[in-house]
């Protein structure tokens, strides 16, 4: 992006208002439900990632280098893939629709991951991005715990009781 296309977006999504506070001039009032799939996923990916470095905290805080190892493979879109498969069938028919939205999204997919495990993972993303901005709080915590648990049998090869 150019600095004249970077001047051009703050301009248009910043004013200040009357006490002389930055706040958003457009997109206030967006019905989640018709933002695209990929900004969904764009959002999910931020919140999973950080989710998934909290939860790290509790089993290491000094090596940081190992952290961000760790998480980079829980966060991987074939991790991503194996936790959506895993909570299909938990899923209400409105999340199932966000999931398929997000599978659905064209995207450029990474060497890291086959095609469907990079579109399975944008859906899983598509679903977090989209619980938390419909601030649905508890089915949120309730689906990126089932994800991190299903990630680490996954990735320790326990399965599940």
């Amino acid at each position: 992006m150019n600095f004249d296309h970077y001047q051009k977006l703050v301009d248009n999504f910043f004013t200040v208002d009357e006490t002389g506070e930055l706040s958003p001039a457009k997109y206030k009032d967006i019905p989640i439900e018709r933002l695209p799939a990929l900004v969904l996923a764009y959002i999910g990916d931020a919140y999973f990632t950080l989710y998934v470095r909290t939860r790290l905290l509790g089993y290491e805080q000094n090596k940081v280098r190992v952290l961000h190892d760790f998480d980079a493979k829980i966060v991987s879109a074939v991790m991503q893939s194996k936790a959506i498969k895993a909570l299909e069938a938990e899923l209400l028919p409105e999340e199932t629709d966000v999931v398929r939205r997000g599978r659905n999204a064209k995207s450029t997919v990474p060497k890291s991951a086959s095609i469907a495990e990079y579109r399975a993972a944008t859906g899983f993303e598509a679903l977090i991005g989209y619980l938390y901005l419909q601030k649905k709080q508890d089915r949120l915590s309730e689906i990126v715990d089932r994800a991190f648990a299903v990630i680490s049998r996954e990735m320790t090869n326990i399965s599940p009781k």
